[in-house]
């Protein structure tokens, strides 16, 4: 279920080619340029299933880790801003390497139709137990420039709007909320990391996802964002 002024994206099936899933994306660029974030539905497949599995695998071999704030010395476990465990991926499992191939594609894309000259990506698997949540923020302070475009990647079968952890999008600087997304299996959301406030509401059971961040020199450098009115520092 999906709330809000949204575009749901229908992705087709795996490309025969590469095994990946691929993406409708002159929408997907369309939205990030007109409103600074964009959801999709990835098409079930053999690479999402192995995601879980090994997310679901990390998890109750108590691999994962409790999430912090920031960066070096600025990073501490913050509990009342976020309670989630984390795994940072490094391409070294099979369903790892296909996942970073499939973002990798989506930069090309992405670089491609909007010019934003992303050149790196990172990402961990992340869960939230039963009361994990992660208050509003943003993913990369404003004038930063280095996490440009946000995504995340649901693996939850059978998820209920009820079941809690929502995925609540804001208006930029505003308390209106534009998008409540449900976090369904094979639902990928992208958003502009400095421009969209978001927040996961507390989840009721464990829910599994990938969090991802394409990285970027310059933002400031984008015609294809200036022009639509979004902010840049």
């Amino acid at each position: 279920m999906f709330n809000g002024a949204l575009t749901l994206l229908s992705l087709i099936a795996l490309a025969d080619t590469t095994g990946l899933p691929v993406f409708d994306a002159q929408n997907v660029c369309a939205d990030l340029s007109q409103q600074g974030w964009s959801l999709c539905r990835l098409a079930d497949s053999e690479l999402l299933a192995a995601l879980r599995s090994e997310a679901e695998t990390l998890w109750q071999a108590d691999i994962l880790t409790p999430a912090g704030i920031g960066r070096a010395e600025d990073h501490d476990i913050v509990r009342k801003i976020r309670r989630d465990l984390t795994h940072w991926m490094d391409g070294s499992t099979p369903a790892q390497a296909g996942y970073l191939a499939f973002a990798e594609a989506v930069r090309r894309e992405v670089n491609y139709r909007l010019m934003l000259g992303l050149f790196a990506f990172e990402a961990h698997y992340a869960v939230y137990e039963p009361g994990g949540f992660y208050k509003r923020h943003v993913d990369s302070f404003r004038g930063a420039r280095n996490r440009m475009l946000s995504s995340v990647l649901y693996l939850n079968p059978d998820w209920d709007p009820s079941d809690g952890g929502l995925l609540r999008i804001y208006a930029p600087d505003s308390e209106d909320v534009i998008a409540e997304i449900t976090p369904e299996f094979g639902t990928l959301a992208l958003f502009l990391s400095e421009d969209i406030p978001h927040e996961v509401t507390p989840a009721r059971r464990d829910r599994f996802s990938i969090a991802g961040w394409h990285r970027c020199n310059d933002r400031g450098l984008v015609p294809a964002l200036q022009v639509k009115g979004l902010p840049v520092a």
